[in-house]
């Protein structure tokens, strides 16, 4: 008996559902092998070898425990030797702020002390420059610059120009060795400032302040005018007693005017002179009494 035919199996042309993560094969990949394949293998063959985890034996067990009783004990040493350290430093740190107060009190007396004796100094240098002075004690005393005076004169200031630039190529007259600056005010300037002043009948001079006398230096240290060794800053106020409109006209006529007022054009020093009613200065710090004595000596006049 013949049989049927077999018919072949009859395949479905529908697509077949994909997942849903299809599109993210490679993330895919990563999630379900995160470790990798090398990894595993060696931690499969550490732990059959049985040497991961814990210690097996008894030594390894008593060196283990041996171990983290040494940390544990240098971390309490350690410990105990920082607090009993601790007072001993905070005591050395009071000791040494106390013995530091201590030195700036003496400082402070001692500095007290200096200007105490200086006023004494002083006191006592214009009561021989009035004894020694006769009848023109008074004037000896002002022009020394050894005591206060106040009257009429004049308020000169002068300060450098805006934009002072710092170099220059050596050909200017004004640039030294260390002061190139030609919009700065210099030493040799303020020299000529108050030695015109005095020639045009000034009295008694001060420059910020400070009192200038027969003995008095001005002179430059680096970028910075010293007046008797104390240095001062710009602007440079000089205040002068004298005649007060005389003053004024005869030192912006004289040779030390001009020059001021061409340092005003030519560099762009800024200058200001104003006549004042009344103007205040104060004795000078230290005055050195010096008297001339007739030689004995032969062969001098």
């Amino acid at each position: 008996m013949c049989g049927m035919p077999q018919q072949p199996p009859v395949r479905s042309s529908a697509p077949r559902p994909s997942r849903p993560d299809a599109s993210m094969s490679l993330l895919t990949n990563v999630m379900d092998h995160s470790l990798d394949d090398g990894y595993a293998e060696a931690a499969a063959r550490k732990k059959a070898e049985g040497g991961g985890g814990m210690p097996k034996t008894v030594r390894a067990k008593l060196g283990l425990a041996a171990g983290l009783v040494l940390a544990a004990l240098v971390v309490t040493v350690g410990a105990a030797n920082a607090r009993i350290a601790a007072p001993v430093v905070a005591k050395e740190r009071q000791e040494l702020i106390d013995r530091i107060e201590r030195e700036t009190a003496a400082a402070d007396k001692l500095e007290s002390n200096v200007d105490t004796l200086r006023a004494d100094v002083s006191a006592r240098q214009r009561e021989a420059l009035k004894k020694s002075g006769g009848e023109q004690a008074d004037l000896v005393s002002i022009l020394s610059g050894a005591t206060d005076v106040h009257g009429p004169g004049v308020k000169l200031v002068v300060n450098d120009a805006k934009e002072a630039s710092t170099g220059g190529d050596g050909s200017n007259p004004r640039e030294t060795s260390g002061f190139s600056d030609t919009g700065r005010v210099r030493d040799r300037d303020m020299q000529r400032v108050v030695n015109g002043l005095w020639e045009s009948g000034a009295e008694a001079i001060a420059i910020n302040g400070q009192r200038l006398t027969a003995l008095s230096a001005i002179r430059a240290a680096g970028d910075a005018i010293l007046v008797d060794n104390k240095p001062l800053v710009p602007p440079y106020t000089v205040l002068a007693v004298g005649d007060d409109k005389r003053l004024s006209t005869r030192f912006q006529n004289s040779a030390d005017g001009l020059y001021l007022n061409a340092l005003q054009e030519n560099f762009g020093i800024r200058t200001s002179i104003s006549v004042e009613n009344d103007i205040r200065l104060s004795a000078a710090p230290s005055v050195i009494v010096r008297t001339a004595q007739p030689s004995t000596e032969k062969g001098t006049s």
